[in-house]
């Protein structure tokens, strides 16, 4: 790095123009004619490129790099000419730890205290991020830097994630990223993504037969994007955040990657902990002393599971391992293009293996369709059916998930998993860091205490960048991590960060000075706290001697746990983390939550050429009556094509034409489609279409009937046994004629589906009794001003 001094007042961002004070002269040819040449803004000189990359739900004893069973050699290779972190700390959930790492700040503090999804009016948990703490990327873009997000985006409050933003908190938006290539959300199919390019909507431009993957095709942008900037830029240094999907559920990889593992998971959950946990010492990333925690008693021992259920407990390890694996080769691409590009020694990269520990939320058994268990559901799995779907496992057809055992497991040595933020299993993740320019040891462990914030204040350091006072014209609150720079060269260098709070579903802890003390409150697999916070029991470790949390002291030294419990509510109030919040419903309710919603009243009206809407920009069907009626114009070559489908293959309904006449298909869990179809032809011209369902009513997921109408004519009928209660789907959309994203209907497929005439408009009714089958255009602009 140059030690040339930066001229440039960068606390104000943006920063402000410089001004010309001087003589003005008349005739530009004239000899004292001068003024000072444009200067491009770039960071203060020697500033270097930085990559992070951020893999999502990998635990800390999943990567061959910390010990684990699955190969993942591009990690090994950064290792080797780099440093791994043992001791680095996540908040235990995705939006919360991308949260901290993007601002510098505690979760808490920048309001993502859960998931978007379950966001409430309190402060500390709103979604929104404050305007006094920007993001990372905002201020290097504003000094600067290239910057690019590549991947998962789940930072944007679910009333602002449609097309129509506002995008405050898009990455392209008010994110600080100039280009974005991914998806809004916690998850998304990874045959069938539903992606952004900057704020708009499109579609892959292939299919899974034709070799289709979203981690290949965002690796496929990020090489891209580098290389140009490179190109274009050679001066100026990029700043990028690579965040591919994987390895979160759905668990979709190429079936060729999960069959490099046959046969290598058959010992079970129990014995393959045992086998990391050596592994583990005889790379060094644990101590000699180390002991392994015990399973819990809430986590079935692998002896005790049905032997029918175990060859389909393997085969979910080995699809997971596939995947990791598989997005381990991706991310080396990405690092053999900057070596291409000759600035990979100029290259700070951080390799954070898990934004939390690994998931739990695949349930004791696991799953092929995670949206059966999201909706409760989970029974309509039996081992019988998922027997019969042991091959399907990972491919285009699946949504699966792995059991409990494995991500237990997958935390070797540790207590818990992803969401328990009291323990290590939920919050260390093994991390990475590589630049050869900067860091002069090579192959070494560093064991300080740090956390995801402490990224930010360390770019910052290693660019010269000053934390802005003020930026777009809104006074900054301090950054609250620690810079990790003083340990890339001094392996014995005291720590910096003394102390961290966590929080997560109430699941609560506080390291202080080698000290930790913690409460668990619940578990991921089961969705109602029964105990109040009073009722936690909390647990004391000396983690300077006992490195996984084995010996609780609580009992041996009560006033070290009163000390620590007390610390815990100074820096909860500190960070806005109170009031501990452990509803579910309501949280999942808007009303009760206090936070904005989309769509709101009992009736929609929605334009052909609209899609890729979520389920939360798209008023709900489920659980009552509605009816759908689209206003369509028919060719005379026939009608055929979707003309409005929600969901996907694993959960939906489509409203379509085939063979010229009207079709109706209920996807229910990927187990059971219904199909209604009209016993006549759509005939050429002007029409409306329309389906009613009406609810048998008495709780949540139950049938009803079916009936299709042409002109308001009734044309077919039948009946539904069976309803989908909660969501259709995490990721998958609703699209008005035509359907992106995976197909609701095996009729057509997931391209060349679109409506073979023009869709004018669609409007969803819910309760609508009047059995009047046709809409006036009177009726339709009086909604239609209704929604505006």
């Amino acid at each position: 790095m140059s030690d040339e001094k930066d001229t440039i007042n960068r606390g104000i961002l943006p920063i402000p123009d410089p001004q010309y004070v001087g003589l003005t002269t008349y005739d530009a040819k004239d000899p004292d004619t001068k003024f000072p040449p444009i200067e491009p803004l770039r960071p203060p000189k020697g500033a270097p490129n930085v990559l992070i990359v951020l893999l999502d739900d990998v635990g800390f004893a999943a990567s061959s790099a910390f010990g684990g069973p699955i190969h993942t050699p591009t990690a090994e290779r950064l290792a080797k000419n780099g440093l791994k972190f043992n001791r680095f700390h996540t908040t235990a959930l995705c939006s919360p730890t991308r949260s901290a790492l993007l601002t510098g700040r505690n979760h808490h503090s920048v309001n993502m205290g859960g998931v978007t999804e379950i966001a409430t009016s309190a402060p500390g948990y709103s979604s929104i991020w404050p305007k006094e703490k920007a993001p990372i990327a905002m201020t290097l873009k504003l000094n600067g830097y290239s910057t690019a997000q590549f991947g998962k985006c789940h930072e944007v409050p679910v009333w602002q994630t449609s097309p129509m933003g506002p995008f405050d908190q898009w990455p392209t938006g008010g994110g600080g990223f100039e280009y974005f290539y991914g998806f809004i959300g916690g998850e998304t199919n990874q045959w069938y993504p539903a992606i952004y390019e900057g704020t708009t909507p499109i579609e892959p431009e292939k299919t899974p037969e034709e070799g289709y993957h979203f981690t290949e095709d965002m690796a496929n942008k990020a090489i891209k994007w580098v290389r140009q900037q490179k190109a274009l830029m050679p001066d100026k240094p990029f700043f990028m955040y690579f965040a591919p999907g994987a390895t979160h559920a759905p668990h979709h990889v190429p079936k060729e990657w999960a069959d490099k593992y046959k046969g290598k998971f058959d010992q079970g959950w129990d014995k393959l902990r045992e086998e990391i946990f050596a592994r583990q010492k005889q790379l060094g990333v644990i101590p000699a002393n180390a002991e392994l925690t015990k399973r819990p008693a809430e986590i079935v021992a692998w002896d005790e599971t049905p032997e029918g259920m175990r060859p389909i407990f393997a085969r979910e390890m080995e699809v997971y391992a596939g995947f990791l694996e598989h997005t381990d080769h991706h991310v080396g691409r990405l690092v053999d293009a900057l070596k291409e590009l000759e600035v990979l020694g100029d290259t700070l990269i951080y390799y954070i293996i898990g934004d939390n520990g690994a998931s739990a939320e695949g349930t004791p058994n696991g799953c092929f369709n995670e949206m059966a268990v999201l909706n409760g559901m989970g029974t309509l799995e039996t081992t019988e059916f998922l027997t019969s779907k042991i091959d399907e496992f990972g491919g285009p057809n699946a949504y699966n998930h792995y059991a409990v055992g494995w991500a237990h497991a997958m935390d070797t040595p540790y207590q818990w998993t992803k969401q328990v933020a009291s323990h290590w299993g939920g919050t260390r993740n093994g991390t990475i860091v590589h630049w050869p320019n900067g860091i002069k040891s090579k192959g070494e462990v560093r064991s300080q205490f740090h956390h995801v914030i402490d990224i930010a204040p360390t770019i910052l350091e290693v660019a010269k960048i000053p934390p802005p006072m003020i930026v777009n014209s809104v006074q900054q609150a301090p950054v609250e991590g620690v810079s990790m720079l003083y340990a890339f060269n001094d392996t014995k260098a005291a720590e910096r960060r003394e102390t961290q709070y966590f929080e997560m579903f109430c699941n609560r802890g506080i390291y202080h000075k080698g000290w930790t003390a913690v409460t668990r409150h619940g578990v991921p697999w089961v969705g109602a706290y029964k105990r109040s916070f009073d009722e936690d029991v909390w647990e004391l470790y000396d983690t300077s001697k006992d490195w996984t949390q084995a010996h609780d002291l609580a009992k041996e030294n009560p006033t070290k746990l009163a000390e620590l419990q007390r610390l815990f509510l100074i820096e909860a109030c500190k960070y806005h983390a109170l009031p501990l919040d452990d509803r579910t419903f309501e949280r999942f309710n808007a009303d009760l939550a206090g936070r904005p919603q989309l769509i709101k009243g009992k009736s929609q009206i929605l334009f052909g050429g609209m899609g890729r809407l979520s389920e939360n920009s798209v008023v709900s069907t489920k659980n009552k009556s509605y009816s759908v009626t689209a206003d369509v114009e028919v060719p005379k070559s026939g009608a055929e094509g979707v003309i409005i489908a929600q969901g996907g293959n694993t959960n939906g309904w489509s409203l379509y034409a085939k063979g010229g006449k009207l079709k109706y298909c209920y996807n229910f869990f990927g187990i059971k489609l219904t199909f209604i179809e009209s016993t006549q032809s759509i005939p050429a011209g002007h029409h409306q279409l329309r389906v009613e369902f009406k609810y048998d009513g008495g709780g949540l997921a139950k049938g009803g009937d079916i009936t299709l109408y042409v002109d308001g004519k009734q044309v077919g009928q039948g009946r539904l046994e069976q309803t989908v209660p909660m969501v259709y789907s995490a990721d998958e959309t609703c699209d008005v004629g035509k359907e992106g994203g995976s197909p609701v209907s095996p009729d057509y497929g997931p391209t060349g589906n679109e409506f073979s005439g023009e869709v004018n408009w669609v409007q969803i009714d819910l309760e609508k009794d009047d059995h009047d089958h046709m809409i006036s255009p009177e009726e339709r602009f009086k909604v239609a001003m209704a929604r505006q």
